[in-house]
């Protein structure tokens, strides 16, 4: 099992290194998500149900480097959905937050990857915007609306990825996956004994033209099943 964890982490590796070197569209991030997905499936489709419940879970940190949330922030549930993984906010000791994700490993190393190239395509999509839109005045509140509003449909198309992809795998394979990784992650995250609370909304404003043009680019997007290679 060791061997074949180590090989899926290459492979996100390359994918995640190949998606993200030149910038890449929003199509593109979350057709990568599709594919790093069904790697994933593949592997623990190859195990026995047994065999599954014996790989550890961890935690894995992703640093923001930055005191106030980001808009990407509106996708990490659903990346966590997607990935089949926990995740819950805190600061460190100078105040920064950070995302910590907690699962099986497989999962932990496509929870990253799908955040990597999400992040990607947003700054391209908006650096595409700011191009087209001469009289923008490049500020945080247009820049961060844009963001924004791409993250919301982004974290509403990963949604429904998921929902396709479980309902997928029940229908070929015979088997949950997602009931006997969920049991395995409840039963370990139950064992931190941590004490969290519902995050609160930021509550704070948008520029509507720039949020809704967000939106917009998130949702002419046509998904794709996979990359290759």
């Amino acid at each position: 099992m060791a061997s074949d964890l180590d090989k899926l982490k290459s492979r996100l590796q390359a994918l995640r290194a190949k998606t993200t070197a030149n910038g890449c569209t929003e199509d593109e991030a979350l057709a990568a998500a599709a594919k790093v997905a069904e790697l994933l499936d593949r592997h623990d489709l190859s195990l026995s149900d047994l065999d599954l419940r014996e790989e550890l879970c961890e935690q894995a940190a992703l640093e923001t480097n930055r005191k106030q949330r980001q808009p990407i922030s509106a996708c990490i549930p659903a990346i966590a959905e997607y990935c089949d993984c926990k995740v819950w906010r805190e600061k460190d000791e100078a105040g920064k937050i950070r995302y910590v994700f907690f699962g099986l490993r497989p999962s932990l190393e496509m929870a990253r990857y799908v955040h990597d190239v999400i992040a990607t395509a947003m700054q391209t999509a908006w650096e595409a915007y700011a191009r087209d839109q001469r009289f923008i005045r490049y500020g945080h509140d247009e820049r961060g609306s844009f963001l924004f509003g791409m993250a919301v449909s982004i974290a509403e198309k990963l949604g429904a990825m998921k929902a396709e992809r479980d309902e997928s795998n029940r229908r070929t394979s015979g088997r949950d996956l997602v009931v006997v990784r969920q049991a395995i992650v409840e039963s370990e995250f139950a064992k931190l004994d941590l004490s969290l609370r519902r995050g609160r909304a930021s509550g704070k404003k948008v520029a509507a033209a720039a949020f809704e043009a967000g939106q917009t680019a998130g949702h002419a997007v046509t998904i794709r099943p996979g990359i290759a290679g």
